[in-house]
C-alpha cells in the first residue's frame, strides 16, 4: 500500500471544499505534507495571487487573514504571478505534524480577478496504536468543536 496520496480539484474563488477522511480506515492518520495552488485560466496573460487554506475545524480559517492562533489551521498557500513584471512567488506553511483522522475544509481565493483556482494537497498516511488513535480523535474533536 502506497504510503502518500494526492488529493486535488479546481475551486471556485471564494468558495470551500470538504476534503473526506471518514470512512478511512480504523488506525490509520494522515498528515498534511505538501499543499499548492495554481490559476485555473488565462495563465500568462493575467495576474494571478491565489490563496489557500486547509482547516480541521468547525469553520474555515479564511486564506486571505490566515490566524496561525487557531488550531485548526493545518496549511496555507500562497502563489502570486505578475505579468508586467513576470516576478512569480510560491509560500506555503504546513503543520505537518497534524494528524488528521476527520474531514477537512479547504477554502481557495483568488484576489486578483476572482477567477477559479487548482489546488492539490499531498497526505502521508500513519500508523497509529490505539491509545495514539483515541487522543488524536479526542484532540481533533477538541479543536472541531470550539
Amino acid at each position: 500500500m502506497r504510503k502518500e496520496f494526492v488529493m486535488r480539484g479546481q475551486t471556485a474563488s471564494g468558495s470551500t471544499e470538504i476534503l473526506n477522511f471518514s470512512g478511512f480506515k480504523p488506525g490509520m492518520a494522515y498528515k498534511l505534507i505538501d499543499f499548492d495552488v495554481y490559476p485555473a485560466a488565462n495563465i500568462g496573460t493575467t495576474n494571478f495571487e491565489g490563496t489557500a487554506s486547509i482547516t480541521a475545524g468547525k469553520l474555515n480559517v479564511s486564506p486571505n487573514s490566515p490566524d496561525f492562533n487557531d488550531d485548526g489551521l493545518i496549511g496555507t498557500t500562497y502563489f502570486g504571478v505578475n505579468t508586467a513584471t513576470g516576478n512569480a512567488h510560491k509560500q506555503s506553511i504546513l503543520n505537518d505534524t497534524f494528524l488528521i483522522t476527520q474531514n477537512l475544509i479547504l477554502e481557495v481565493r483568488e484576489t486578483d480577478s476572482g477567477a477559479a483556482v487548482n489546488w492539490q494537497c499531498k497526505f502521508e498516511r500513519v500508523k497509529m496504536t490505539g491509545p495514539e488513535e483515541a487522543v488524536t480523535n479526542y484532540k481533533q474533536f477538541a479543536i472541531s468543536d470550539e
